[in-house]
């Protein structure tokens, strides 16, 4: 199986090098996109020693209404994701592949999982933008909005970095962000596993039922 156990400090380390750099503009087909290699890219599942605390969120949804992360996802198997709709690459990818690995899962399982995809790029994605952009990968995915502030404070929580949405030097919009997926356990609520952006289909469909009863991978 591949996984790896890291201490937390080390893996704030880690986590700096997970960076993409997504861009948009008028030639959807040539993607800005600048992906640091992770360490020890080959390991899929990162075990922590030390999980990670939920971070304390309160968003907005797809529906427009308040979401508090940590009520919320109180008790159930959790992944949770920083990226934008504009992405052209990663962010996508990484969500479709989440999508195509739950659908594996039976109908209960699939029912206690949630998926939350947090905007790096809020003046963009609002909760409308999100929804649609969601309903075209999963429809049960969370959504989440809000101050870029607060989005910020909470990614940097579980070692995630992200940067206000700016132009590039061909005026073309860029956001930079990590591209970690954490898992939260449903049995401590902690963040006790992260997989970079070389997870395959298959890395989630075989650690997903071990994820939703709070398993190691």
């Amino acid at each position: 199986m591949r996984k790896k156990t890291y201490a937390a400090a080390a893996l704030f380390a880690a986590a700096a090098l997970t960076l993409s750099a997504c861009g948009s503009g008028d030639d959807g087909n040539k993607p800005i996109a600048d992906v640091s290699a992770e360490a020890d890219s080959g390991k899929a599942a990162t075990i922590l020693d030390k999980p990670f605390e939920k971070p304390d969120l309160v968003l907005t949804d797809t529906s427009g209404k308040k979401y508090d992360l940590r009520a919320q996802t109180k008790g159930r198997p959790t992944l949770i994701y920083f990226g934008y709709t504009h992405c052209p690459d990663v962010c996508p990818l990484t969500m479709n592949n989440l999508a195509v690995a739950k659908k594996q899962l039976p109908k209960a399982q699939q029912d206690k999982l949630r998926v939350v995809f947090v905007t790096t790029d809020p003046n963009r994605d609002t909760p409308s933008a999100l929804g649609k952009w969601l309903k075209g990968i999963d429809s049960d995915f969370v959504g989440l909005t809000g101050d870029f502030a607060t989005i910020q404070a909470g990614a940097r929580t579980l070692g995630i970095s992200i940067e206000p949405t700016s132009k590039d030097k061909n005026g073309k919009l860029v956001s930079v962000h990590g591209t970690q997926v954490i898992a939260f356990s449903p049995k401590t609520d902690g963040g006790y596993v992260l997989y970079g952006e070389d997870a395959t289909v298959d890395d989630y469909t075989k650690d997903l039922p071990k994820i939703i009863k709070g398993e190691n991978p």
